[in-house]
C-alpha cells in the first residue's frame, strides 16, 4: 500500500531530499555503486533522516550496516524480540539465535541459531526447520517456520473504554493472497514499531499462532500471527513472487442489515458520496476543520448504485484522514470506500461507523474505486435518483398505514416513525428477561450456572433487560409494540435491572424465584403521547405477528436524534428482536424459561 492511516503508531516515514537529491526510502532497497554481484542493502531502522550524500546511499547510524568484505554473502540487520540481542562499536547485531546471512541476489534468509548453516556449490541452505509457510498453513500454538508478507496496514488496539493500550494489530497479506491478522504486544511495540511501513514486504521467523478474536474480526482466518518473544522480522528483498497491495471485503446494503450490531466480522463498503456533513457534493463544498476537529466525526450520505442512500460516520482517525485526502484531491471526489466498518441502527435507519482499523479511499486511490468511478461515469442519471435528505429518515406515518404497508406486494423490511398514546402495558407476559451481562442475548440455565450459547462461555453473569409489550393506539388504530433493552429504558428513565433488584430490596422475605410485578415506572407510562420509531420484520411481512418492535422512543417534541456511534455500545439486543417480536419468550424453571420471570441470577 502506498497510504497509510497516520495514527499515532503511524508507519509513514518522512522522507527528505537534501541538496534537491532524492533520499532512499527505509522500506527501499539501497546498493552501493559500482558494485556488483552484491545484495542490496535495507535500512530497517524506519529512521527518516538517512540521506544520499554525494551519489552514495547512507544508512542511518541508528542501525549501521557493514560489509564483511564477501562477495555474494553480506550480513543484514533483522529486528529480533530477542532480549539477548546486542550493538556493539555501533555495528548493528542480530540475536545469536538468528544469525541472518544474505545469498547472492536473493532475499537474506534468517536461519535458526540451533542448526548450522551449510554451503552447498558456494550457496546458503536454509533449514528445514525454517520452512517458508503461507497463511493458510499457520497452526495454533508456537511457531518455527516462516511466513512472508506485505503489511498492509496497522493501527493501535485500545479499550473502549479505559482507553488502555491493548497492542498493535496488523492487516497482512502473503504470497497466495491470503489475509490474516498480525498482533504485536504493548511490551514489544517499540521494538518492531520504527521498522515497520506499511505496503513494504517482510518475513517473519518464529512466531505464535494465536486464536482470533470473535468481535470485530478484520480477516476470515481463525489464527492470528502473534509476534513472540524470539521473534525476527526482517525486510523481504527481491521476492520472485508477487503480493497483492490489498484486498477488500465489500459488503452490501442488504448484507450490513443482516449483520447488524452483532459486532462480528468487519467488511468494507464502496460507494458515491451524496452529502458530507449535510452539504450537497460540489466543486464549492468546503469542509468546516475547526465543527470537525471538535466533533471528531464526519457524517457522510452514501449510496451504493441504485441501492438505498445510508449514513457513513467516521470517527477520529478515519475523519481526519477523509478532511487531508479530500483537500489533497484536484476535484471534489464522488466515490469513497471505507474499511472495516461497523454496521449499527440510529434513528431507526442503518448506518455504517468507521473503528479505529477503518482507512479512507477516494476516487483513483484504489483499484475498487477507480471501477466504481467507470460505473458511475456511465450511470449518473441512477445515481442521482434517489435524495439522500429522504431516504436516511424514517417515514412519518400512522399506525394504520404500517399495517396497510405490510399488507403490500413486495413489501420489505423498513422503519417507520409514529406517534401514539400508551393505552396499557400487558401483564399477561413477563416485562423482563434474563440476558447474557457480554451480549445481551437470552441467558440459558446450565447445570449449576446461567449459558450464552451466543459468546459461547458456559457461565456469564445474568442482568434484567426490558422485554414490554404495550397497547398503544393514535387517531383511528390500535397496535401492541414491544420494548426490548435501551428502548425500555428510553421510556422509563431506568434500567431493567435497577427496577428488578429495587423490588427484592423493598420486599427481603421475597424468595429468588418470586415473580417481579409490573413495576411502577411503567404503569406510569399509561397516558402518554410518545413517538415511537417502529420496525416493520419479517415475522410481521410472513404474516406470523403483528406486534410491532419498537427500536427507539421519544418525547413528542424532540427530534430524532442521530446518537453517538461507539465501539462496544449496543442500542438493542441482535439476536431478540425477531423473537421479541412474536410476543413470547421462553423461560426456564430458574426463572429464564418458566412462566413467570423471576429474579436475576448471576454465574
Amino acid at each position: 500500500m502506498k497510504s497509510n492511516s497516520q495514527t499515532p503508531v503511524s508507519g509513514d516515514l518522512t522522507t527528505k531530499k537534501p541538496n534537491g537529491k532524492d533520499v532512499v526510502s527505509s522500506a527501499e532497497p539501497m546498493k552501493r555503486a559500482g558494485q556488483t554481484g552484491v545484495s542490496p542493502i535495507v535500512a530497517v531502522s524506519g529512521d527518516p533522516k538517512s540521506k544520499k550524500l554525494n551519489g552514495k546511499a547512507v544508512v542511518s547510524s541508528a542501525e549501521s550496516i557493514k560489509r564483511a568484505g564477501q562477495t555474494g554473502v553480506s550480513p543484514v540487520v533483522a529486528v529480533s524480540g530477542d532480549p539477548k540481542s546486542k550493538k556493539l562499536d555501533g555495528k548493528a547485531v542480530v540475536s545469536s539465535a538468528e544469525p541472518i546471512r544474505r545469498t547472492g541476489g536473493s532475499c537474506a534468509n534468517a536461519v535458526s541459531g540451533e542448526l548450522i548453516p551449510k554451503k552447498s556449490n558456494d550457496k546458503a541452505v536454509v533449514s528445514s526447520s525454517d520452512e517458508v509457510l503461507f497463511f493458510k498453513d499457520v497452526k495454533f500454538g508456537p511457531q518455527q517456520g516462516e511466513i512472508r508478507f506485505r503489511l498492509i496496514h496497522f493501527w493501535e488496539a485500545r479499550n473502549a473504554h479505559m482507553k488502555i493500550l491493548i497492542g498493535l494489530e496488523m492487516i497482512l497479506i502473503d504470497g497466495q493472497g491470503t489475509v490474516i491478522q498480525g498482533f504485536i504486544p504493548p511490551t514489544r511495540i517499540d521494538t518492531y514499531l520504527p521498522h515497520m511501513v506499511a505496503g513494504s514486504l517482510y518475513r517473519l521467523n518464529k512466531f505464535y499462532g494465536s486464536k482470533s478474536k470473535t468481535v470485530y474480526r478484520v480477516a476470515e482466518q481463525d489464527v492470528t500471527i502473534a509476534f513472540s518473544w524470539n521473534s525476527v522480522l526482517s525486510v523481504l528483498e527481491n521476492s520472485p513472487i508477487q503480493f497483492l497491495e490489498d484486498r477488500f471485503r465489500f459488503y452490501s446494503f442488504e448484507e450490513f442489515e443482516a449483520v447488524c450490531d452483532l459486532k462480528g466480522d468487519l467488511y468494507d463498503y464502496v460507494g458515491h458520496m451524496k452529502l458530507v456533513n449535510e452539504q450537497t457534493l460540489s466543486d464549492s463544498l468546503v469542509l468546516d476543520e475547526v465543527e470537525i476537529a471538535s466533533s471528531r466525526r464526519i457524517l457522510v450520505h452514501v449510496q451504493t448504485h441504485d441501492g438505498p442512500v445510508m449514513k457513513l460516520y467516521l470517527w477520529d482517525k478515519a475523519a481526519t484522514d477523509f478532511c487531508v485526502k479530500f483537500k489533497a484531491q484536484g476535484n471534489t471526489p464522488s466515490v469513497i470506500l471505507v474499511t472495516t466498518v461497523n454496521p449499527k441502527r440510529f434513528g431507526g435507519a442503518l448506518s455504517i461507523s468507521s473503528l479505529s482499523s477503518s482507512r479512507v479511499f477516494f476516487d483513483l486511490d484504489v483499484q475498487p474505486t477507480r471501477d466504481y468511478l467507470t460505473w458511475l461515469g456511465s450511470n449518473s442519471d441512477v445515481a442521482n435518483r434517489v435524495n439522500a435528505d429522504i431516504v436516511t429518515k424514517a417515514e412519518t406515518v400512522t399506525i394504520g398505514e404500517i399495517f396497510s404497508y405490510i399488507k403490500q406486494e413486495g413489501a420489505k423490511v423498513a422503519w417507520f416513525e409514529c406517534t401514539a398514546t400508551i393505552d396499557d402495558v400487558m401483564v399477561r407476559s413477563a416485562w423482563y428477561y434474563i440476558a447474557c451481562g457480554g451480549c445481551k442475548t437470552k441467558a440459558t440455565k446450565g447445570p449449576t450456572t446461567l449459558m450464552c450459547k451466543k459468546c459461547g462461555k458456559a457461565e456469564v453473569a445474568g442482568v434484567a433487560e426490558y422485554l414490554t409489550n404495550i397497547s398503544v393506539y393514535d387517531n383511528n388504530d390500535h397496535a401492541r409494540f414491544v420494548l426490548l433493552c435501551d428502548v425500555g429504558r428510553d421510556l422509563t428513565g431506568k434500567l431493567a435491572s435497577e427496577l428488578v433488584e429495587s423490588y427484592f430490596e423493598a420486599n427481603e422475605s421475597v424468595g429468588d424465584d418470586a415473580m417481579v410485578p409490573v413495576p411502577q415506572a411503567l404503569v406510569d407510562t399509561i397516558g402518554q403521547t410518545r413517538k415511537f420509531v417502529v420496525k416493520v420484520s419479517k415475522h410481521n411481512l410472513e404474516g406470523k405477528t403483528q406486534a410491532l418492535t419498537v427500536t427507539k422512543v421519544l418525547p413528542l417534541e424532540a427530534p430524532v436524534l442521530e446518537g453517538v456511534l461507539e465501539e462496544n455500545v449496543d442500542e438493542e439486543p441482535a439476536d431478540e428482536r425477531d423473537e421479541a417480536a412474536g410476543g413470547t419468550m421462553k423461560r426456564n424453571s430458574d426463572g429464564i424459561e418458566s412462566g413467570e420471570t423471576k429474579r436475576t441470577k448471576c454465574g
